[in-house]
């Protein structure tokens, strides 16, 4: 069997999904379909704006379903008559009923961002970060009922840099996951794909990010707070407050030197601003005030009084 005999249906729908997409559609999967969530506004002006996915699949002429609910019995009988060989699912953003699972003969296929079972769930790649990992990678499955619980197929690993952020990191995971369903499509048609039960018992969770999850607790040590920041950036981001002004940060350094109370401001220099935190400080290089740009701490200091003994919270 070849890709080409495959009457193959993605499903996925922000910038993470796009690389494994292309992966199919240059391994020459017969794209039959996309799908991928309906248009929604975006920006200031909350003009109504197209899914990542939708632009690339419309790029290339393979028609496009974004139907609200998947589970409706319309959006199910619609996707049966496209008679998908396959289902490849990457970022979605809706759970797939045993409606649709059932429907493709060699399955639905998922391409997860994280060695499975650890971080099931919507945000793998920031909670890996936030715990403070040093390993992740990615997991292709095929899909049961349940939430990332059906058999692994291929795991692919890579290293997480101490500096790295969930912005980096996720664009590293998204080629890594192009490769990792690449070898999985080719193992899937030679007919030695093998499949892997997932041990429950080691299994954890990586619920959405929300924008509260941001806050900052300088109650805790240097190194978790830099993992915080790193983990939440660029979203929702990290965030503390200056004179009741929300305050974004980036860009940290963790030091177990203690610098006093916690959240208090240490020193304040170009090359960034040191803030007590539990135990150690923390050097953050780059701040961003609510409604304004990102500045390196240089220019920020330039505009903004931030001195040392100075509290945030």
């Amino acid at each position: 069997m070849q890709p080409k005999d495959l009457r193959t249906v993605f499903m996925g729908t922000p910038d993470f999904a796009l690389q494994t997409l292309q992966g199919l559609i240059d391994a020459g999967c017969n794209m039959v379909g996309v799908y991928t969530q309906p248009d929604r506004p975006k920006g200031r002006g909350k003009q109504l704006a197209a899914p990542p996915v939708k632009e690339l699949a419309q790029h290339y002429g393979i028609p496009v379903y974004q139907p609200l609910k998947l589970r409706q019995p319309e959006a199910v009988a619609e996707l049966e008559a496209l008679a998908p060989d396959l289902i490849v699912v990457v970022a979605y953003g809706q759970i797939l009923p045993k409606s649709v699972l059932d429907i493709p003969a060699h399955g639905c296929i998922n391409v997860h961002a994280s060695l499975l079972p650890t971080y099931r769930g919507a945000a793998p790649i920031n909670k890996a970060i936030l715990d403070g990992e040093t390993e992740t990678g990615i997991t292709t499955m095929y899909m049961d009922v349940g939430l990332d619980t059906g058999d692994m197929l291929l795991r692919k690993s890579l290293p997480i840099g101490p500096e790295e952020t969930a912005g980096e990191l996720h664009d590293r995971l998204a080629s890594l996951g192009r490769k990792t369903m690449e070898e999985t499509l080719q193992q899937l048609c030679a007919g030695t794909l093998q499949r892997e039960v997932q041990d429950d018992e080691q299994s954890t969770y990586a619920s959405m990010m929300k924008k509260e999850d941001g806050r900052i607790d300088w109650g805790r040590s240097s190194l978790e707070i830099h993992n915080h920041v790193r983990g939440l950036d660029p979203w929702p981001g990290a965030y503390t407050s200056l004179n009741g002004e929300l305050l974004k940060l980036a860009k940290t350094s963790p030091d177990v030197n203690d610098g006093g109370k916690a959240g208090t401001v240490v020193s304040a220099a170009s090359s960034g601003v040191r803030i007590a935190c539990g135990s150690g400080t923390l050097l953050v290089k780059e701040l961003q005030l609510a409604g304004r740009k990102r500045l390196t701490a240089g220019d920020f200091l330039r505009g903004c009084n931030l001195e040392p003994g100075m509290s945030l919270e």
